[in-house]
């Protein structure tokens, strides 16, 4: 089989993220929703339209599926019925709907990952309530933490590690070699890529990669992409003073209601904020930026932000090159010239 996952419709949509990625390679639950197909399915996923073999079926890349929709999606599309109305089939069309799906994708995905499969043992010192609902792949290491798996599963991947003291309740996914500071307080609907760093308090929030929260401070109903870094005592305002639904601002002059009354930062990829940052509710941050200064009245970061004025390139991809090196990775042709592109196409508007 083969699919093809359109983003035409979409792409535009579920900025600042799709900047920098395809759509479907946004991660809601425990996968992406590109690893979602290939693991419900097997098919051959395409993310370009070239060259794609006859018998390839097309799919909006925005809508997630699972083991319960899966079959409906993949009929529907074959008889052009897409986009799809049924209770079990959610699109993410705004990028807010990333956290607000959050936990019910993490479930999803917690059967389709760990079914016929044995959980690594969880050690003396830690407390589970329900063993059965928590996963530990291989090379995992957890201290004196305490699990609540009373609203949802808790997964951990292979050599991640939890600090002793961390508190932590599901639904909650932990990617491979990641870390969970000393003292973390972690609700459910949270899910932390591979290869982060993460401490405070965090609430139904999404780090997609390769990025930091390493310190106190909290972070709620938000969505961080690859390669940021939040300073110590980096927090965000989920909730309005007046109560009101939240509004966003994913473009200049373009602002769109939330039909919700909580709603956080939304952060682009490879962008920073420095220690004590307070982020207004609903603020979004674009594709590398460096946040400092009283920015919390503010809501709207462009990209190639640095502070109030405007980041230079070489400057940029000096410092993303530095903070890949810690680890152990390097900034690749094929991101330059994305970032480069982002660039340009700010510098000629």
């Amino acid at each position: 089989m083969n699919i093809f996952l359109d983003e035409s419709n979409c792409k535009s949509a579920l900025l600042p993220f799709t900047h920098t990625r395809h759509s479907s390679e946004i991660r809601v639950g425990i996968l992406t929703i590109a690893q979602k197909w290939k693991h419900l399915t097997g098919a051959t996923i395409h993310i370009h339209a070239h060259n794609l073999p006859q018998d390839t079926i097309t799919i909006p890349a925005n809508v997630i599926p699972n083991s319960h929709n899966v079959n409906s999606i993949l009929s529907a599309a074959a008889n052009q019925l897409l986009p799809l109305v049924d209770d079990h089939v959610f699109f993410i069309n705004h990028p807010w709907h990333i956290y607000q799906y959050n936990a019910r994708a993490l479930q999803h995905d917690f059967e389709l990952i760990t079914r016929h499969r044995t959980s690594q043992p969880l050690t003396q010192g830690n407390i589970c309530d329900n063993p059965q609902q928590l996963f530990i792949e291989e090379g995992a290491v957890i201290q004196h933490t305490i699990f609540n798996t009373e609203n949802g599963p808790i997964y951990i991947g292979k050599h991640a590690v939890i600090m002793e003291g961390s508190l932590i309740r599901g639904p909650f996914a932990l990617g491979d070699s990641s870390v969970v500071k000393m003292g973390s307080v972690i609700y459910g609907g949270t899910s932390i890529g591979p290869h982060c760093v993460v401490g405070g308090e965090i609430k139904n929030s999404v780090m997609f990669g390769y990025s930091n929260k390493a310190h106190h401070g909290y972070l709620g109903d938000s969505v961080i992409g690859a390669w940021c870094n939040l300073g110590a005592g980096t927090s965000n305002s989920n909730v309005k003073n007046t109560g009101s639904n939240v509004t966003y601002q994913l473009q200049q002059n373009a602002v769109h209601a939330v039909s919700a009354q909580k709603g956080g930062l939304l952060m682009g990829d490879y962008s920073r904020s420095a220690i004590n940052t307070s982020f207004n509710t609903g603020a979004v941050v674009g594709v590398c930026c460096n946040i400092f200064g009283d920015v919390s009245s503010k809501k709207y970061f462009d990209n190639f932000s640095w502070g109030n004025e405007h980041y230079k390139l070489a400057e940029a991809l000096t410092h993303i090159a530095h903070w890949k090196k810690m680890k152990d990775q390097q900034l690749t042709n094929e991101e330059q010239t994305v970032l480069e592109n982002i660039y340009n196409n700010k510098k000629n508007n």
